[in-house]
């Protein structure tokens, strides 16, 4: 059910792009007001998400490690491991953004018989970081479309992405990669049982949403081909904020755009948050430097108290004639 309802929802944005910039002509709408409305939401969904993180008070370390605490000079501490200094965080937090080294270590287990059997996850660690990282190459070389000229690190890269030159145009090694990691991560959720028991319609929304970005760039650039030139007109005039849609750029381009569109504003409210809410993780950007340092909790304020001495000479009488020993008559 939580799959039909995601896929449903997914063609109803493509049918929704399709019917109103195809067949209701509908263009300035999916190619001016949309994507400025999907960019205000994102920023001032993240600015907020960010913003009450950041006030949230965290006055205890709690720091999650596997390693070796700093403590006497001659035990070896495990410096990305349990970091103890602000340099040791920074290189584990790099450690997890850049290369997922905890999911690089994450395990399974299933019963062979009734007997509990641990198992790497490499597949896993290797589908989530060609995804990320397909993804982030993907937004780079984008940048192309709002820059005059377009800088050389962005060419160098997008020479770089297609360096196969398999097909012409060339097919982009970032976008085979993406789509298929998403189809795993996609195939995993269905065929492990307790996976697929525990996902809900969130869990599968954002990757059938990025699949249909993926599929509508590539068939733009290698099946129903647009003119880029009139796409790159369109991206530098909303960069200027002096849009103009050219005429004849093709229904797919704004199918494309209307999903893309819909990813930024579904962004902020979903759990792709994680991109920004990893910095504001505890049990990652604290230093563990508890037998180093004093941390006092900042809530451990002075309370007025009623001791028990103060209890006894308040009920000392009411006490006795219950019955009830009382420390002095």
């Amino acid at each position: 059910m939580n799959i039909g309802f995601s896929l449903f929802a997914v063609f109803a944005l493509i049918l929704i792009a399709f019917v109103g910039a195809g067949q209701a002509g509908w263009q300035a709408l999916f190619g001016l007001w949309v994507p400025y409305g999907a960019l205000l939401v994102f920023l001032g969904g993240v600015v907020y998400r960010v913003v009450r993180w950041a006030k949230i008070p965290v006055p205890f370390r709690i720091p999650t490690s596997c390693g070796q605490q700093k403590s006497l000079p001659w035990i070896r501490s495990g410096f990305f491991e349990n970091p103890h200094n602000t340099w040791g965080v920074i290189g584990r937090m790099a450690l997890e953004v850049l290369f997922f080294r905890s999911l690089f270590r994450n395990t399974k287990v299933s019963l062979q018989n009734q007997r509990p059997v641990y198992g790497g996850a490499k597949w896993l660690w290797l589908a989530g970081l060609t995804f990320h990282w397909s993804f982030l190459v993907i937004v780079t070389r984008h940048l192309r479309f709002f820059t005059e000229p377009v800088p050389l690190p962005i060419n160098f890269l997008a020479a770089l992405d297609g360096l196969f030159e398999i097909g012409v145009p060339a097919l982009y090694f970032t976008d085979a990669a993406l789509i298929l990691a998403v189809t795993y991560l996609f195939l995993r959720r269905v065929a492990i049982p307790q996976l697929r028991y525990i996902s809900l319609a969130a869990d599968y929304f954002p990757l059938f949403l990025i699949l249909g970005i993926a599929v509508s760039g590539f068939l733009m650039r290698h099946v129903s081909k647009i003119d880029l030139q009139k796409v790159k007109e369109l991206s530098l005039g909303w960069f200027a904020f002096q849009p103009v849609v050219p005429e004849g750029i093709g229904v797919i381009f704004y199918i494309h755009i209307f999903l893309v569109c819909s990813l930024l504003v579904y962004f902020p409210f979903s759990k792709l948050m994680h991109l920004g809410g990893v910095f504001f993780s505890p049990t990652r950007n604290l230093a563990n430097n508890n037998r180093s340092r004093r941390h006092i909790n900042p809530w451990n304020y002075r309370v007025q108290v009623h001791t028990y001495e103060e209890y006894e000479d308040e009920f000392r009488d009411r006490m006795k004639e219950a019955g009830i020993p009382v420390e002095k008559e």
